[in-house]
């Protein structure tokens, strides 16, 4: 998958533009008002919040400077859709998002029609390159809340005891298998790396600035970890064996009570889950989805590995292309396909199917500064207490990846989805 231009011309900002509203709105297309408004829990947000919150970002950080004409459809959406912004104002709280009956959500639609009509005439007049730097921002904000709207939309379904059916799975969504056979791993001599965001192309904040990093000698599991071989960890009593546990995660597990993936039940002595197409019996080939940093790590300690550093994870999938399942495949559940033949140079999925933990702590790399103004509260102040994850999954579009990506969840998070790669140390 090739990333886009950039800086893009106008006219391919233009087109660009149009392309990802229309993917956001398509998302909320298969869904009931009612199945819009609803909040399942404080860590989600209800599809037509998502839906407004992306177009109250191009009104703020884009229309509000750079188009003076530009007329806000309703001042109260300045409030109600700001998501963490202090600097611009009180945000309504984020666990009572779905107490926001109104607007409707054909307000919503209105609401995101008038910011697409203020778009044109801002693209009509042409955009110098700060304000195409904030629409490309803008752009890649709106990717981050399509994943959004079906990881949050699929928790909330599957509180429904009628296991809702978000859309049908494609036929052909899967298109070639990967054996994944016995788990193999891929050497790295360590050294000197150099990790970050590479200059030229669009990056967020977060991914820079680019700096060196001293690797010991590691390697990485040449594929992501299977439903088959964490069955193989609950069958062991994986989440009832304190020594494989951290402190925090033993107590978090024994408090939420988890015994198996976010989703999973046992039924007739056989493991299913709820998916966004079906509830179906677990494909045991397909990698593990729907865990925790702790289960991850529980896990790795088990199979006598751990989790890769993020800066390990980089530098190997710095020499691959950015090719795997993502959310264009239409299967939004991860499946037993890969990025590359079973005896290729380098590990396969690396992109796409679930989120990689890894091991790091999201904190700044050496010589971060937040940009300037409201801006700089969208990445650094989240640098406390959460963990990186690495590749993207199938509900992440392709477009929207690349070997410095940052994506960062409490070590907690399991309604995202994420999986496992095993790492270890090479002596």
């Amino acid at each position: 998958m090739t990333a886009p231009a950039y800086p893009p011309t106008p006219q391919a900002a233009a087109g660009r533009y149009h392309a990802i509203r229309r993917a956001t709105a398509a998302l909320a297309a298969p869904l009931s008002a009612e199945d819009c408004a609803l909040q399942s829990m404080p860590d989600a947000s209800p599809v037509k919040w998502h839906l407004a919150h992306t177009s109250w970002f191009f009104e703020t950080f884009v229309l509000r400077d750079a188009l003076p004409d530009h007329r806000e459809l309703d001042p109260h959406y300045a409030q109600l859709f700001n998501s963490y912004y202090e600097s611009l104002g009180e945000p309504y709280p984020r666990p009572r998002r779905g107490l926001l009956t109104r607007p409707g959500l054909d307000e919503v639609r209105a609401y995101r029609e008038h910011v697409d009509c203020a778009m044109d005439r801002l693209f009509a007049r042409g955009v110098d390159p700060r304000v195409g730097d904030r629409i490309e921002l803008g752009l890649q904000h709106e990717q981050q809340h399509q994943e959004l709207i079906l990881t949050d939309l699929k928790h909330l379904l599957a509180c429904n005891p009628l296991r809702p059916v978000y859309r049908p799975a494609p036929a052909d969504a899967a298109a070639r298998a990967f054996a994944g056979g016995a788990l193999r791993w891929h050497s790295h001599p360590g050294g000197i790396a150099r990790i970050g965001a590479v200059p030229g192309a669009f990056a967020f904040d977060n991914e820079g600035p680019r700096h060196r990093r001293l690797l010991e000698p590691f390697a990485l599991a040449h594929r992501l970890v299977t439903n088959r071989e964490w069955i193989a960890f609950l069958q062991d009593r994986g989440y009832a064996r304190p020594e494989l546990w951290l402190s925090d995660g033993l107590a978090t597990a024994r408090a939420e009570g988890w015994s198996a993936p976010l989703y999973w039940e046992e039924r007739d002595g056989a493991w299913h889950h709820f998916t966004l197409h079906a509830f179906q019996p677990v494909d045991l080939d397909a990698p593990v989805c729907h865990v925790s940093a702790y289960e991850a790590d529980a896990f790795a300690r088990w199979a006598g590995a751990r989790l890769p550093g993020e800066d390990e994870w980089e530098v190997v999938a710095a020499q691959a292309p950015v090719r795997g399942h993502f959310a264009e495949s239409g299967l939004l559940q991860p499946a037993a396909t890969g990025d590359g033949a079973a005896d290729s140079a380098l590990p396969a999925q690396l992109f796409g199917s679930v989120w990689e933990w890894t091991r790091s702590a999201y904190a700044p790399y050496p010589g971060y500064a937040p940009p300037a103004g409201a801006l700089g509260e969208y990445n650094g102040k989240f640098m406390c207490n959460q963990l990186v994850l690495r590749g993207g999954a199938c509900t992440t579009p392709a477009a929207h990846l690349r070997a410095s990506y940052r994506n960062f969840f409490p070590p907690a998070a399991r309604w995202q989805t994420s999986g496992v790669r095993l790492a270890r140390d090479r002596g």
